[in-house]
């Protein structure tokens, strides 16, 4: 958890993380988990994320994950090597932001669903590891 903390910038304990497969990529949302938390340190943090989260992975940087994880998480290596294939798009919410990842072939959609599952077991989330609508 402390390697999460450092690599995201808020502490993971007082955040919910959640990822969906889609039909053209996916999605990762994290939220502050207490709704009245207005905190500007820990909602505003978590609402920033994944904008420099999404720029970084849109470079091909995937460093995050792997400081949280220790390891470089399944999908990593397509999803550096077909980026341009990929594209990140950022929204906030209420409690916190979402990350939307749109594959443009057959190839980075492997990817990104190999990635999203990783996640989903890593973060113990109990996502569906289907695809969703």
């Amino acid at each position: 958890m402390h390697q999460g903390d450092m690599a995201m910038g808020f502490i993971q304990t007082k955040t919910s993380h959640h990822f969906q497969l889609t039909k053209s990529g996916g999605v990762i949302e994290i939220q502050v988990k207490d709704p009245s938390d207005t905190s500007t340190s820990a909602r505003e943090l978590v609402r920033r994320h994944p904008q420099g989260i999404a720029k970084e992975f849109a470079d091909g940087d995937f460093s995050s994950p792997v400081l949280t994880h220790g390891q470089i998480p399944p999908g990593v290596p397509d999803m550096q090597r077909l980026k341009a294939f990929l594209s990140y798009k950022c929204a906030e919410a209420d409690r916190g932001g979402r990350i939307s990842i749109r594959a443009a072939n057959a190839g980075t959609l492997k990817a990104v669903h190999e990635f999203l599952r990783f996640q989903i077991h890593e973060h113990r989330t109990g996502d569906p590891e289907e695809i969703g609508k």
